[in-house]
């Protein structure tokens, strides 16, 4: 049986995302495997891991809002804005009240101009912006509008603060704390992170790393529709699929419905996704390994 669908992994504090895709990768090989959204070492909770031909479903993932539980530090900073660089303590911040928290949280809903930290993963000039920053180079990032759907405090009690996220892709939750602080004449590292969902999958349904083993790694596995669940779906006959794996078009009565379909067989498994290709015909624009399906007439 080769792989093709996706794992819901709780990825424990001071593991690289990349190790968690290696443990993946090793339990379901030949098959490969890829993250769907980084985790810094310093964070857990929730990593998609796909596998086999659910690679390629990576970014309908990653587009997936995200939630988060954040813990930061006020009246400190640190080069990377959180704890895994050098912390220092500013001289005699000013200590917000609770309700100045709450005030200032308010301001960063919706869609806000993010200016990314200096250690990231973005590029700048071909080059990881963290690999610079980490040289001692100067990185200015410039800012990009990103949504943040909810941010609500969890619990304060100064220097301690956490809260709690709801945000779209390529939100850094270091720099909202970095941001928020500010906003406060006062400075924050991130302490701790938490990431809490991506879309539908939840860490009360996340595994570890560990229960993803070379013998029973089916039993964790997640249908690749999960990917694309938000799609409008169309069930294709035996016929249809041959043709679609083959990359030709099929004839369809317009649906209502305009962009991507998921495209599943009978018993509701992923063929591909397709695109209107004229009038009254889809085509593929993603094809997954249907190998079983195309026998199934």
């Amino acid at each position: 049986m080769t792989a093709c669908g996706l794992f819901n992994i709780n990825k424990p504090a001071g593991m690289t995302s990349r190790r968690v895709v290696d443990i993946v990768q090793r339990a379901v090989r030949p098959a490969k495997a890829g993250h769907a959204g980084t985790l810094d070492p310093l964070a857990t909770g929730v990593l998609v891991v796909c596998a086999g031909a659910a690679t390629r479903l990576i970014e309908y993932v990653q587009r997936m809002p995200k939630s988060y539980t954040a813990t930061f530090l006020l009246g400190r900073q640190s080069p990377s804005e959180d704890v895994e660089s050098e912390v220092t303590a500013l001289v005699a911040p000013p200590v917000p009240t609770h309700e100045d928290i709450v005030a200032a949280a308010a301001k960063l809903v919706g869609p806000i101009q993010q200016r990314p930290p200096a250690y990231s993963a973005l590029k700048v000039d071909g080059r990881r912006a963290y690999a610079l920053a980490r040289k001692g180079r100067q990185v200015d990032l410039k800012p990009r509008t990103v949504m943040v759907h909810r941010l609500e405090v969890v619990a304060y009690a100064y220097p301690e603060l956490t809260l709690a996220v709801d945000c779209g892709s390529g939100t850094y939750i270091r720099s909202l704390g970095r941001d928020l602080a500010e906003s406060l004449d006062t400075a924050a590292v991130m302490s701790a992170l938490v990431r809490t969902a991506i879309g539908g999958f939840r860490i009360q349904e996340a595994v570890a790393p560990c229960q993803v083993k070379r013998a029973g790694w089916s039993d964790h596995l997640l249908p690749a529709l999960r990917a694309v669940e938000s799609l409008p779906r169309i069930e294709l006959s035996p016929a249809e699929i041959r043709e679609v794996c083959n990359g030709r078009t099929i004839s369809r009565p317009a649906p209502p419905a305009q962009g991507e379909f998921a495209a599943l067989d009978t018993s509701g498994r992923l063929i591909a996704l397709l695109i209107p290709r004229g009038l009254g015909e889809l085509g593929p624009s993603r094809v997954l390994d249907t190998s079983p399906a195309r026998n199934g007439d």
